[in-house]
């Protein structure tokens, strides 16, 4: 299979179930968010995978659902109220709820939050936070486009708790490193500074 198809050369590509539109369609976009966000994720695998953490495999089990939603996002049909496409992978259904029970888990181990943090630390917790804005940034790509076109509300659901998990995984990649977060001093460090 060639890596090239020349198909895409006039700015437009095909989506998953026919039909052609241009690049830059709404469409292409939030599928385009969610291929970015995946690869953060991938990107935030690298220096945990060095250290051996057992988070790898959450990760990459993320990185799994993210093809199956961004394939969802580029079918047009799946979401147009007859059902899914029967070529397509199965959202995951369940893994809000095994989210949850991740980002309980983590944030047993933790200091509870007392106010905002600066996303940041060690280089893992630091490539987390930013995966975590992606999805925010992913999450509402995919609003916009549930304002043009039917998006099953699943895919919602999960980026929103995504994002809690990157940030709670963030945290835990901090303490794993006996490294704290850094909370963020908000007006007072600028009053300080006019003193």
């Amino acid at each position: 299979m060639k890596i090239y198809t020349r198909s895409g050369d006039q700015g437009e590509t095909a989506l998953f179930g026919g039909g052609r539109v241009r690049k830059d369609h709404l469409r292409v976009e939030t599928y385009g968010e969610i291929d970015e966000l995946n690869a953060t994720i991938g990107l935030a695998v690298v220096p945990l995978e060095a250290r051996g953490s057992a988070v790898v495999e959450i990760l990459q089990l993320l990185q799994e659902d993210l093809f199956a939603i961004g394939a969802h996002l580029a079918t047009p049909t799946a979401s147009s109220g007859g059902g899914p496409a029967r070529h397509l992978p199965a959202l995951p259904g369940g893994r809000v709820a095994q989210m949850e029970s991740w980002i309980d888990a983590a944030d047993e181990d933790l200091a509870p939050l007392r106010n905002f943090i600066l996303p940041g630390g060690t280089e893992a917790a630091a490539r987390l936070h930013l995966a975590r804005t992606v999805c925010r940034r992913a999450e509402r790509r995919v609003l916009t486009l549930a304002k043009e076109a039917p998006v099953d509300g699943a895919i919602l659901i999960y980026l929103n708790r995504l994002s809690d998990l990157l940030f709670a995984l963030a945290r835990s990649a901090n303490r794993a490193e006996h490294r704290e977060d850094v909370p963020w001093a908000g007006r007072n460090a600028a009053d300080s500074e006019e003193d």
